[in-house]
């Protein structure tokens, strides 16, 4: 690690992004511990559960080797695999609508409004198609570990030295390019990229930012967290996905330091907390849930910060990002078990086994199904009755 941080700052831009890349890379292994002395997960509860769930229905993409995101809208999900074959699966009943070839392995989840799909191959190349026709194609200058957002026949995309790039969904003309000062370090971890209304939010280091997408112009940005530390390491506070949204306010998580609520209408931080945690967020009108490094879950008011409630019967067990849906909290974890917790207390209701090759992404919502994938690309669609 000291070796690359000693690269210089003032190389061009592709080097700068790699060596990023590299440096994100070497800190996630220095940060493991080895098989001898990491610590053991917590073992399973005894459990009688009060919640009713069940697998409405499953289906299957490709083994899942990158930073998997899935877009949830209109009447479907859209997800990649890792060969880089798009599909569009009906919420309903798990029937694919459409599949689409792109030809090469993705780096990132998949953007879609419903209409066009968005995806980053592995030749860092951007595909955009409209069902399963491939639009076009566009090489991108610095690599991106971050899902496309496509919204308003754009597409945008956040690149893994932060910068933001809009382009027109359907012919791939590059709108404009929005470049703030960089941080010394970032992390190959998917970022923050959303919309309000009429506004762009983006992650940016520790602040979440306000754009505007029509000409890139920075509109406000709000500080999520206060890096500290003795050097670049310490001081490393990107934004995670995934972020959460209760109306006008959007919550994200600062990685290893902090989560935070904004208001994206006025632009200002509604709070702050300290919480050491590696992965996103979700909310509600009431609670937002998230889990620190050991996997210990906190729940804060949402409009408050106060915490509601703490649980800590899933530490060590590699939690994905949580979902906070009317019924419970959803979570899952790397030996494949999909956890149910109540919303006012935070105790286990509920427990369903996928495979054991573990949860690879948050769970994503859409109307009363709950879509949770495995690294190995099976897709299970979960219903709570």
């Amino acid at each position: 690690m000291s070796a690359r941080m000693s690269a210089r700052m003032n190389v061009r831009a592709l080097s700068r992004a790699l060596v990023i890349g590299g440096l994100a890379m070497s800190l996630g292994a220095c940060s493991l511990f080895s098989s001898s002395t990491a610590p053991k997960p917590a073992p399973l509860e005894t459990l009688t559960p009060t919640l009713q769930a069940r697998v409405a229905w499953e289906a299957r993409v490709d083994s899942v080797k990158f930073p998997l995101s899935i877009a949830a809208v209109k009447d479907r999900f859209v997800v990649g695999g890792s060969d880089g074959v798009i599909s569009a699966i009906s919420a309903t009943d798990g029937t694919t609508l459409w599949r689409a070839d792109i030809g090469k392995g993705l780096t990132a989840g998949v953007g879609s409004d419903g209409r066009f799909a968005a995806a980053v191959t592995r030749d860092n190349e951007l595909v955009v198609t409209e069902g399963d026709k491939i639009l076009w194609r566009k090489a991108m200058p610095i690599p991106v570990v971050t899902a496309p957002f496509v919204a308003g026949e754009r597409v945008f995309v956040l690149t893994l030295d932060r910068a933001v790039l809009a382009f027109d969904a359907q012919d791939g003309r590059r709108l404009w390019e929005l470049r703030r000062p960089g941080e010394p370090l970032t992390l190959q971890q998917s970022g923050v990229i959303g919309a309000y209304q009429n506004t762009l939010l983006v992650g940016q280091g520790s602040r979440l930012a306000g754009v505007d997408p029509t000409r890139g112009v920075l509109l406000w940005e709000s500080t999520v967290a206060n890096p500290r530390g003795t050097n670049e390491v310490e001081r490393l506070a990107d934004l995670v996905g995934p972020m959460a949204r209760d109306n006008d306010v959007f919550c994200a998580r600062a990685f290893q330091a902090a989560v935070a609520c904004v208001n994206a209408e006025r632009g200002n931080t509604v709070w702050t907390r300290n919480n050491a945690g590696v992965r996103g967020v979700s909310a509600d009108a009431t609670i937002v849930v998230g889990a620190d490094a050991s996997d210990r879950l906190t729940a804060w008011g949402t409009r408050t910060g106060d915490v509601v409630w703490t649980a800590d019967q899933f530490q060590n067990r590699k939690l994905s990002a949580p979902l906070v849906t009317e019924k419970s909290v959803i979570v899952g974890d790397s030996e494949g078990y999909v956890h149910f917790l109540s919303k006012d207390k935070g105790q286990t209701v509920q427990r369903l086994q996928t495979d054991s090759s573990g949860v690879a992404a948050a769970p994503v919502q859409l109307g009363g199904t709950v879509l949770i994938a495995t690294r190995s690309g099976r897709l299970y669609a979960l219903r709570q009755d």
